[in-house]
């Protein structure tokens, strides 16, 4: 089983459930609060891969719900730079085992990179429930 390095939203509806989905399936979940971190330009950069700039954000943040901040209109450097400063602009949560970085909680990326397949039968239908779930969007950010 993996080693799962954790950066969340302590609080996160969502964040949690994807920590108890790690966990039953074996993996050890080390949390990180990703607000609080300090974030370098250099190691940010790594969780986001070749996805376009836009999926690197929260939608949720405040200041992209103001329309403060547009995703589409932002280049990488203006990205990075934003979210070292706003770490609540980033999307999480982020992801490492070993060497590889991943953001979001892609369900089917997940499962195919390190398996998401409970460990034990009482997991079972826990875990089935919570992957038949929108795992990326915040439950709370829905008709506010």
């Amino acid at each position: 089983m993996a080693k799962v390095i954790f950066y969340e939203k302590p609080g996160c509806i969502n964040n949690t459930k994807q920590k108890a989905l790690l966990k039953a399936a074996g993996h050890e979940v080390i949390a990180h609060n990703l607000l609080t971190q300090s974030w370098q330009v250099e190691e940010l950069r790594l969780f986001f891969g070749e996805l376009p700039v836009s999926e690197w954000f929260n939608r949720t943040a405040p200041r992209i719900k103001s329309g403060e901040v547009v995703p589409e209109k932002i280049d990488v450097e203006t990205a990075l730079a934003l979210m070292v400063n706003d770490p609540i602009l980033i999307r999480r949560p982020l992801i490492q085992v070993d060497e590889r970085r991943e953001v979001g909680f892609d369900t089917d990326l997940l499962n195919h990179w390190i398996s998401l397949k409970p460990l034990d039968e009482a997991d079972k239908s826990m875990s089935q429930s919570l992957m038949s779930q929108d795992l990326q969007s915040c439950p709370n950010s829905h008709n506010k």
